[in-house]
């Protein structure tokens, strides 16, 4: 069974950059989710098993912050990596949602090399 990949970005353009660059980096994912923040990327995950997230942090409606305080509440997604990919790099509300249970990140702007290497650990 292929793997799924939930892309969460504001931006459909920059969702479109992250699924190009997923591709470009050699990763083969059956199934490329999308939402637009993290209240639509939780209602993604009430239907859906996903093998990983890649999360923008500075969205509308719910940030990337908050859908990882609501992510592990819920005990059928809590353990899904999320890796938050960010202009964000070093501050304070990266720092946050790494503590939250992030487990990386990837500065905006990126490279398929960089995705390899963030996400080649946890696949």
């Amino acid at each position: 069974m292929g793997k799924k990949v939930l892309i969460i970005d504001d931006s459909s353009t920059m969702r479109k950059i992250v699924a190009r660059s997923l591709r470009q980096a050699g990763f083969d994912f059956e199934t490329i989710l999308e939402a637009g923040d993290g209240q639509e990327a939780l209602e993604v995950l009430s239907g859906e098993n996903v093998d990983v997230i890649l999360s923008d942090i500075n969205m509308p409606n719910m940030n990337g912050v908050e859908f990882l305080r609501n992510k592990a509440e819920d005990d059928g997604i809590r353990n899904i990596p999320v890796v938050m990919i960010t202009t964000e790099a070093g501050s304070e509300i990266l720092r946050e949602a790494l503590e939250l249970g992030a487990k990386g990140s990837i500065k905006k702007p990126f490279t398929p090399d960089q995705v390899q290497d963030t996400l080649g650990a946890l696949l």
